[in-house]
């Protein structure tokens, strides 16, 4: 089902990027359709950081919570997200920040997922779809506001 796939300059480095879209607890702070997020584990092995995490999206009366594991691998500058538990029947999120040779890097972000059920992604499809493709743009704004210089 429903994928996205999206791939911006940034004039930011990969270790910012990789820094920004790590910090998963502030994406409530600035990510479309998210509510809430809470960091259950934390573990550290090899220069590779594992969390798991629950995140609350919702849109107006509709509310959902499922729960990923992310694979932090800061020296390869990517970030790996597989779905545990929630209204999904599979989600698959990629981020890779890979540098461009001139102080920034290139973002490429990539998600894949399909609901269990036909009637909640008929309800929240178009939404998430929407949000989606929203991601990268929200972290390009957050990045310009967090790392921009005075």
């Amino acid at each position: 089902m429903p994928k996205f796939e999206s791939q911006r300059k940034v004039p930011h480095t990969p270790d910012q990027m990789f820094d920004l879209v790590a910090d998963v607890e502030r994406y409530p702070e600035f990510l479309p359709l998210c509510e809430a997020l809470a960091v259950r584990s934390r573990k550290e092995r090899d220069g590779k950081q594992l969390l798991v995490a629950d995140m609350t999206v919702g849109y107006k009366a509709i509310r959902e919570t499922f729960t990923t594991q992310v694979l932090l691998n800061r020296e390869q500058h990517s970030i790996d997200v597989q779905y545990i538990d929630g209204p999904f029947k599979y989600l698959n999120n990629k981020w890779t920040f890979l540098p461009d040779g001139e102080g920034g890097c290139t973002v490429n972000f990539f998600i894949d997922y399909e609901f269990k059920s036909r009637i909640l992604g008929a309800l929240m499809g178009s939404m998430f779809d929407r949000a989606f493709r929203m991601f990268a743009e929200a972290f390009e704004a957050r990045a310009a506001k967090v790392y921009a210089t005075i």
